[in-house]
């Protein structure tokens, strides 16, 4: 096998979302690199140096000397690391889809080559690597597990839009199926991540640890928006209340809010999953996501109730929401909980038009069947303020009142605006 880098390691990194390019931008820059997606316009726009997700520069992409792109499966073979950095969602049902993954470990057991090693990026339940994705590789390869080739687990720890805390600058878990490809993923991993790595001890561990660490935050999450329900109940500000919280030392400083993207409203449903099937039935995990993925529901039904109080005829309303994206500034729509606010306006027979000047028109068209409108040129009965972008923050309330009728409702999920100078908020 591999057992040291030299001029022979190359590396192939399959899939070039969120996850994928940043690897193989940072690969690139130090060892023969072969960028592939199934996408042909994402290989012609990197090409051209253009990143539709934002999170590589234009400057980084083009210092990579040797990383190229492809859509063509073949240009992989003469590879010897695959790194596997494809999507792992749910379900209708909140049920893993391991469709991704599975055909990308067929793809690359096609071209696998022997003392190749296949290195996997994305989140699963423990096993996955191991229980699914190995036979796999075994079957399409011909190759054995353990002995023709081998495997590692490194989940990504990716935060979109996040410039602060990016690839380099957090610390990487590593894990191999022996340890010396343990120890030699780690080396490989740490030669490009100035943060670090740590070793987990098996790639069980490794799956496991990048599952809760998403749960945890899901729960902190859900407390608080359960809190800031209650509050709104008992008549008490939720900023103000953990704002004097927050003078204790150990207090864990959370704020109610939609939860989506690609991690936290999904993964936890992967080790539920892998739960029920040992026969347990997780109650917290679970109870923390049913808050969740109401919030949405929640946040219409006070918002619809702001209107009627002032009178507002909800069939003949027009409403803004401003945001549709998972999170504040980046273009990231994956299972963005907005849309969940949009259907239930409009289940009430409300106009709703929605403005995010970060989100490519075209895909918010295709994923969700939803049009933006490009500008702030009409005067609406009510406003949601849905998501924090930096262009909302700079309109600042004088701004944003100035799009409303009067009477009008502003609502802010986000708390981007006083609470003076709302109507409500989260």
């Amino acid at each position: 096998m591999i057992s040291s880098f030299s001029d022979r390691l190359k590396i192939a990194v399959i899939g070039l979302g969120y996850v994928g390019l940043p690897l193989a931008v940072e690969f690139g820059k130090k060892y023969h690199t072969i960028g592939y997606d199934l996408d042909v316009q994402r290989i012609a726009e990197l090409k051209q140096g253009y990143d539709r997700t934002g999170e590589v520069s234009k400057a980084d992409l083009q210092s990579c000397s040797l990383l190229m792109y492809t859509t063509h499966l073949e240009d992989l073979s003469i590879c010897n690391i695959f790194i596997i950095s494809v999507p792992t969602p749910i379900d209708y049902h909140k049920v893993p889809d391991l469709e991704p993954l599975i055909k990308a470990s067929k793809s690359v057991g096609q071209i696998l080559s022997p003392q190749s090693i296949v290195i996997y990026e994305s989140t699963v339940y423990p096993g996955v690597t191991e229980e699914v994705c190995v036979p796999i590789l075994e079957q399409e390869s011909k190759l054995k597990f353990n002995r023709d080739f081998f495997v590692g687990y490194s989940p990504e720890r990716i935060n979109p839009g996040d410039h602060n805390h990016r690839l380099t600058t957090i610390k990487k878990v590593t894990s191999g199926s022996t340890p010396e490809v343990a120890d030699l993923v780690d080396r490989l991993y740490a030669s490009i991540i100035p943060a670090g790595t740590y070793q987990a001890s098996s790639i069980r561990v490794a799956e496991a640890a990048k599952v809760i660490e998403n749960i945890q935050r899901d729960i902190n999450i859900a407390l608080v928006n359960e809190l800031s329900i209650i509050f709104h109940l008992l008549g008490i500000d939720t900023e103000e209340v953990l704002a004097a919280a927050s003078t204790k030392w150990n207090f864990l400083p959370f704020r109610p809010g939609l939860v989506g993207g690609h991690c936290i409203g999904v993964d936890p449903y992967y080790l539920t999953y892998k739960a029920a099937a040992c026969n347990y039935h997780p109650e917290l995990i679970l109870a923390g996501r049913r808050i969740n993925d109401n919030m949405g529901f929640y946040v219409a039904a006070q918002f619809l109730k702001l209107l009627v109080k002032k009178g507002i005829d909800l069939p003949n309303a027009r409403v803004l929401v401003m945001g549709l994206t998972f999170k504040e500034n980046c273009p990231d729509l994956r299972n963005t909980r907005v849309v969940d606010i949009v259907k239930e306006l409009q289940s009430y027979g409300l106009e709703v038009d929605i403005y995010d000047p970060w989100v490519d028109p075209q895909q918010a068209k295709r994923e969700y069947g939803i049009s933006l409108i490009e500008e702030l040129s009409h005067q609406w009965d009510g406003i949601i303020i849905a998501v924090a972008h930096q262009q909302f923050h700079e309109m600042g309330a004088t701004g944003i009142r100035r799009l409303l009728k009067t009477p009008g409702v502003l609502y802010d999920v986000k708390w981007v605006l006083p609470k003076e100078d709302v109507d409500g908020r989260l």
